[in-house]
């Protein structure tokens, strides 16, 4: 769970890495304001399998894109995406076209996060 760019506001991204290591998840947090090369390097060193992107700001599409080509630079396609935070209906279309289906807006259950993330891990 990582919160990129330069948005400082962290208590969502650490509600729903509270709640994905509750549901038996094992969370690595990143904290504030990383680069997408750096996100990418912590994903392969430490084998993960999802990378979760709180983005507040109104950079969701190209901090988004800019996550899932430093992942293709180094071999990581099959690692999955979600994304967090402000994320408006058009947007969320914009991010399916970068190949990240899992966009979640203010309100979401912590519940349907878990679930989403498990079924697409599973796959």
């Amino acid at each position: 769970m990582s919160k990129i760019g330069l948005d400082g506001h962290d208590r969502g991204a650490k509600v729903i890495a509270r709640g994905l290591r509750d549901a038996g998840m094992e969370v690595i947090y990143t904290g504030l304001r990383r680069r997408p090369d750096e996100l990418a390097e912590i994903v392969l060193q430490e084998d993960a399998q999802v990378i979760g992107l709180s983005i507040l700001s109104g950079a969701v599409v190209p901090l988004s894109a800019a996550m899932v080509d430093a992942l293709r630079a180094r071999g990581l396609e099959d690692v999955l995406v979600l994304v967090g935070g402000i994320v408006p209906p058009a947007v969320r279309d914009q991010l399916r076209e970068l190949g990240i289906e899992g966009a979640f807006g203010p309100g979401t259950a912590i519940e349907e996060i878990v679930r989403f993330t498990r079924e697409r891990v599973r796959r």
